[in-house]
C-alpha cells in the first residue's frame, strides 16, 4: 500500500489540489575552520543549491500534498578545503514523520556521515542520474533522499520503503569506482554501503517490521488510546531482540536507537511500574551503550 494512500486515510485530505515534491528539506552548511569571504559566499550558494536540489527533484512517482512532504534536515560541516573546488566535510541527516492527530513529529532517522568529500564550483548545475555516478555531491544527496523516503514509507506500510532502498543501493553500486570514501564495503562497517545493505538484508528485517508496528500501529493511536498504543510500541520493540541475538551491537540497531532513545524514554516514563521495568531491562540488553539514558524511565 502506498504511503500517500495511508496518509489520505489518516488526515482525510481530499485528493484534489496542488501537488508537491516529496521532500521538505532544510539545509545548513557550516564552515567554522575555513576563513575568507570568498569561501563563505560559495558556501552560501552551495546551501541554496542543495536545498533546491533536494526539494525540487522528483524522487518518486507518487503525488504529495504540501503538508505531506517528508521533513529532512541536512547539516553539512565543511572541515577542510582540499583545493579550489574540493572539500572535506561531514553530513548529518535527520528525518521525522508526523504522528496522527498530534503536533508532535517522531524522528525516524538520525545519522552523521563523516566520509563526505565533494567537488563544487559556484553556480554549477546539480546533476544526478540513477544509471551513472555523476559526482560525489549529488550522489550522496540522492542516496540520503532515497534512504529518507524508504524509512518514511516503512513507517506507514510494512516494508513499503523497499523500492527506494533498492534505488539507494543502485547509487552505491554506481559509485564503486569513485575515489571518494563511503561507498565500499571494505572501507568500514558504518558507511553508505552498509547502511543500505543492512536495510535490505533479511537478518535486519525485524527492525523494519518494528518500524512499521511502532509508528503506524502504535504511535499513530496514542492520541486516542495511550495505554493501548504504548503496549503496541512495547511489542514492536521486543521484536528487536532477535536482531540483537543474531547481530549484537550492530550498526543498524545503533542507528535505530540513535533516533529513538529519547522518544522511548519519554513514552515509557508515563507507563506502569512493571512495564517500566520490563522496557528498561530490554533497552539495557539490546542497546547497552545508552543505559544511562534509559535510567530516566524509572524517574518520577
Amino acid at each position: 500500500m502506498q504511503r500517500i494512500f495511508i496518509y489520505f486515510i489518516l488526515l482525510l485530505v481530499p485528493i484534489a489540489g496542488i501537488h508537491s515534491q516529496e521532500l521538505n528539506c532544510q539545509v545548513q552548511v557550516l564552515s567554522p575552520t575555513i576563513q575568507g569571504t570568498t569561501e563563505k559566499k560559495i558556501f552560501e550558494t552551495l546551501q541554496l543549491s542543495i536545498m533546491e536540489f533536494m526539494n525540487n527533484t522528483r524522487w518518486t512517482n507518487d503525488q504529495f500534498q504540501p503538508e505531506e512532504r517528508i521533513e529532512i534536515t541536512l547539516t553539512i560541516n565543511i572541515s577542510e578545503k582540499l583545493s579550489a573546488d574540493d572539500f572535506k566535510a561531514s553530513i548529518q541527516v535527520q528525518v521525522s514523520r508526523p504522528v496522527h492527530k498530534a503536533s508532535y513529529r517522531s524522528q525516524i532517522f538520525n545519522h552523521k556521515d563523516i566520509d563526505f568529500q565533494f567537488r563544487y564550483l559556484e553556480y554549477q548545475p546539480m546533476e544526478f542520474s540513477k544509471t551513472q555516478h555523476m559526482g560525489n555531491l549529488t550522489a550522496t544527496l540522492a542516496f540520503y533522499a532515497y534512504m529518507a523516503i524508504g524509512i518514511d514509507y516503512d513507517s506507514f506500510s510494512l516494508e513499503g520503503g523497499t523500492p527506494y532502498f533498492q534505488i539507494a543501493q543502485t547509487i552505491v553500486n554506481n559509485a564503486q569506482n569513485s575515489p571518494e570514501k563511503g561507498w565500499k564495503g571494505f572501507e568500514g562497517p558504518k558507511n553508505r554501503y552498509w547502511l543500505v545493505q543492512n536495510m535490505l538484508d533479511a537478518v535486519y528485517k525485524p527492525i523494519r517490521e518494528c518500524t512499521y508496528k511502532y509508528h503506524r500501529l502504535g504511535f499513530d493511536i496514542l492520541q486516542q488510546d495511550q495505554p493501548g498504543g504504548r503496549t503496541i510500541v512495547a511489542e514492536a520493540l521486543m521484536m528487536l531482540k532477535k536482531v540483537h541475538q543474531d547481530k549484537p551491537l550492530s550498526f543498524s540497531m545503533q542507528l535505530f536507537f540513535q533516533a529513538k532513545k529519547d522518544e522511548v524514554v519519554s513514552l515509557f516514563k508515563q507507563s506502569f511500574p512493571d512495564e517500566k521495568t520490563k522496557m528498561m531491562n530490554l533497552f539495557n540488553e539490546i542497546d547497552p551503550g545508552n543505559a544511562i539514558t534509559y535510567q530516566k524511565i524509572m524517574q518520577d
